[in-house]
């Protein structure tokens, strides 16, 4: 294992080449983890590498694999998780430097799931403080492979910068407000935030319970559908979890057919509202393709979520101070700035305001329901800005009034408030050479149809295929659309 261009192969082109023996799962996990110590102390995405458990893993799948044995696409894979998912005598700490020394008894059904397919694992991602925006400054940020100057995505920005840097091929993510999309779009990923419950969530340190997910992140439709075939499913142990069978989401992709007959909604008026002109140049872009493809266009009028907005954000805080209740303000010394203020705003939310809410957000998920009988999926930015730098950043949270922050969620925060599926995907790059993502949102449980939208638009495009500048010297440069 030599060539630095084995860490940027597609996860199912990596376990083809492990289930012919092309590729040994040793020699692949010894060639990742040596690329994570040269690496991992420019990008700061891993908080704990796990060699031990990975060696072993990767030695099991080795003799499994020359036995004929196939767990299934993520056997002998390398793969990394977000370190508020909970690992049986390892580290996790959620962000959280006074928990570092917190070692689980028992692994996350995530983990376990994972582990049970044969996947070996490299080790615990870093993100910001308890999930939130900020990272703990004992930890430090992690840096975009990209850039060093952009941002790395929200709280599961470590997922985001380790398959950027290719130190890993597939990663497992969070999503309260946009975790999974937003460093997917800063990275030039694939991205799943699947409908609430489709993922058991035991085991993992809580946001906000009633808006977080679990969702797979990789550099391809094809990838994303090979992980969320690992970890979803309904678990005895999370209450929350969905009942619904699990479908085959590699072979719902299909072939490359065309997308006669699919119906994708836009509204361009609430797309337009505010966003920078770059931004809707590149999802126009994205746009033709599909009707390159086949896909019908279908102007649709999206519900309007502001009612619901306004104070869903101290409604989140509310449930963060309930998860942090034993910690919090019992230890607020060891909290950072920024959730402290969350935390706070969360215990005084007024009572009828949250009420409020709650109402509106279910009347919006229902109005959501009724607009995605009509089209079989919608397609929005994940922001009104492009991918931003974290002084950029800086300014958009230092203004806190209900406009910025409303701004920052408007095409994120009410997928989470609804419970439905996004993928979000690479669809360019902004005139500053920045990754720029979008999103296809659709109904309960329609991950599959999702994925195989995106997969046909990555057929038809190479942008997924760009590899970051800072970790390489083989980038692709500049890549074009590829006619359909």
């Amino acid at each position: 294992m030599s060539s630095e261009d084995w860490c940027y192969d597609s996860l199912l082109t990596v376990a083809e080449k492990l289930r012919s023996g092309q590729v040994s799962p040793i020699a692949l996990t010894e060639f990742m983890l040596e690329r994570i110590k040269r690496l991992n102390p420019r990008f700061n995405c891993f908080l704990t590498v796990t060699p031990e458990i990975a060696r072993r893993q990767a030695a099991r799948a080795e003799a499994e694999l020359r036995q004929g044995r196939c767990r299934g696409p993520l056997h002998g894979v390398p793969v990394a998780v977000k370190d508020l998912c909970f690992t049986q005598g390892i580290p996790t700490t959620g962000g959280m430097s006074f928990r570092k020394h917190f070692k689980p008894d028992a692994d996350a059904t995530v983990v376990r799931r994972l582990r049970d397919a044969g996947a070996v694992l490299l080790g615990k991602l870093h993100l910001a403080e308890g999930a939130s925006v900020d990272h703990d400054p004992t930890f430090g940020n992690p840096v975009n492979p990209w850039r060093d100057d952009l941002w790395t995505g929200s709280s599961s920005s470590g997922s985001g910068v380790a398959l950027a840097a290719g130190l890993c091929f597939a990663a497992v993510g969070s999503d309260t407000a946009g975790s999974i999309r937003f460093p997917s779009a800063q990275h030039g990923l694939t991205g799943l935030m699947p409908t609430r419950g489709r993922v058991s969530r035991y085991g993992v340190f809580d946001f906000a319970p009633t808006y977080d997910t679990l969702g797979p992140m990789a550099r391809s439709a094809a990838d994303v559908a090979a992980t969320i075939g690992v970890i979803a499913g309904h678990d005895p142990l999370d209450p929350t979890s969905l009942l619904d069978p699990v479908p085959d989401y590699l072979s719902a992709l299909g072939g490359m057919e065309s997308l006669r007959g699919v119906r994708i909604g836009i509204d361009r008026n609430y797309n337009g509202d505010g966003a920078e002109k770059r931004i809707i140049e590149l999802l126009e872009d994205a746009v033709r393709v599909f009707e390159s493809m086949g896909a019908e266009i279908k102007p649709i009028i999206f519900p309007d979520p502001l009612p619901m907005l306004r104070h869903t954000w101290e409604v989140q805080m509310a449930e963060l101070a309930a998860v942090h209740a034993r910690t919090y303000p019992a230890m607020a010394d060891r909290y950072g700035p920024r959730i402290t203020h969350g935390l706070e705003s969360g215990l005084r939310i007024n009572p009828l305001d949250y009420a409020r809410t709650v109402i509106e957000r279910d009347r919006f998920s229902g109005l959501l329901r009724l607009t995605l009988q009509e089209v079989d999926a919608l397609i929005m930015p994940i922001a009104s800005f492009q991918s931003v730098t974290w002084s950029e950043l800086e300014h958009h949270l230092e203004a806190q009034t209900d406009h910025s922050r409303v701004r920052m969620q408007r095409f994120t925060t009410p997928f989470n408030a609804s419970g439905n599926p996004t993928v979000t995907f690479a669809a360019g790059f902004s005139e500053e050479d920045r990754p720029f993502g979008i999103q296809l949102i659709g109904a309960h449980l329609s991950e599959a149809r999702l994925l195989r939208f995106v997969h046909s638009y990555q057929a038809a495009t190479n942008w997924h295929l760009r590899w970051s500048r800072g970790a390489t010297s083989n980038s692709l440069g500049r890549v074009r659309i590829i006619q359909a």
